[in-house]
């Protein structure tokens, strides 16, 4: 029974990072694909990671090899968005505009235009 929740997280996580993909090739704009790139596979790494760390608590039986697992999560979940943010930040200051007119544009007063 264990061994079929662990499959399920790893498909779960493998669908959304394919979600992801699929999601950064058909967006229309950079801030949209940097959505698909970053929220769906940060979920998609999750699903991977919780079902790694079952595996490797009840199956491996390696305390070691779970922290290393809960790192690598935590390093994700700190990293994606923080990495988004900065790279979106970038390509609206070198003039990279949505295609829709954005309801609220915060990074036009962060940048005095």
């Amino acid at each position: 029974m264990l061994r079929v929740i662990i499959d399920i997280l790893i498909g779960i996580g493998a669908v959304f990072a394919l979600a992801g993909t699929i999601g950064v090739i058909k967006m229309p704009d950079v801030f949209s694909r940097m959505q698909a790139s970053t929220c769906i596979t940060t979920l998609g790494v999750l699903g991977v990671c919780l079902g790694a760390l079952l595996y490797a608590i009840f199956v491996m039986q390696h305390p070691s090899t779970a922290v290393k697992i809960v790192v690598i999560a935590a390093l994700v979940l700190t990293t994606n968005p923080v990495g988004a943010h900065a790279i979106a930040k970038g390509a609206y200051q070198a003039g990279i505009r949505p295609e829709k007119k954005m309801e609220t544009d915060d990074y036009r007063r962060d940048f005095d235009e």
